[in-house]
């Protein structure tokens, strides 16, 4: 999962992107509203971080704008603010959710997942094809109970798609949604995590559907017509 940081302190800004790293998502920061509004318009993000005091532009104007561009991410507003009226403005603006500062990164990375299950139609925070099972609170899987061992990548890659089971997911979205900006993207690397990720759960888990990308579907179902 990919996830954009809009965040003008320095030092809270670093925290958080190193914090969400070690979680397991591919993460972007801009340290103004011009920035951020500029990644949340061209690049794309499973849920959006943002504080409304930045520079240059400020959060509600940001938010507004990508609403208004039919930007439809799941946006999670910071505020230290303690007017009720301010989050009020946010919610109104857009935004899915809002923590207040100070506060504690548990919750807001709690309400960040639940922010992204939600968008994706999930209500539990424990995902499940068959006997496997993705925890997103603990990124632990597990096939038939016993658990199984992936990498970062490989975990990013099976999460999005249980995320999306069922649907057809493509190299590009794949691409966009487990690497950040900064990284140097190969769409062969997907072909070799599909592979790896197969020889540990299992050849049928995830299917590539010829010419417009891979599914991840329950046991039995049908192949997802695009």
């Amino acid at each position: 999962m990919r996830v954009l940081i809009v965040e003008d302190e320095p030092n809270l800004g670093r925290q958080l992107r190193a914090t969400l790293e070690g979680a397991g998502y591919a993460v972007d920061l801009a340290t103004d509203g011009e920035e951020g509004h500029f990644l949340g318009s061209t690049e794309t993000y499973d849920a959006i971080i943002l504080d409304l005091g930045l520079p240059e532009v400020d959060g509600l104007t940001v938010l507004d704008r990508w609403r208004k561009e039919g930007r439809t991410a799941p946006v999670l507003v910071l505020t230290a603010r303690d007017s009720w009226s301010d989050k009020v403005a946010g919610l109104d603006a857009g935004a899915d959710d809002y923590v207040a500062k100070p506060f504690q990164t548990e919750e807001l990375i709690a309400r960040l997942r639940a922010l992204i299950r939600r968008a994706s139609g999930n209500a539990s925070a424990e995902l499940i094809a068959g006997d496997i099972r993705l925890d997103t609170r603990s990124g632990k899987v597990t096939k038939a109970g016993e658990p199984v061992k992936l990498t970062a990548q490989e975990y990013k890659l099976l999460s999005y798609l249980i995320h999306h089971k069922g649907k057809v997911v493509s190299r590009t979205e794949l691409i966009e949604h487990i690497y950040d900006q900064d990284f140097d993207r190969d769409s062969n690397t997907i072909e070799v995590f599909v592979t790896r990720i197969r020889k540990k759960l299992g050849s049928d888990v995830i299917t590539t559907i010829r010419g417009l990308g891979y599914s991840l579907d329950e046991p039995g179902a049908p192949a997802p017509i695009a």
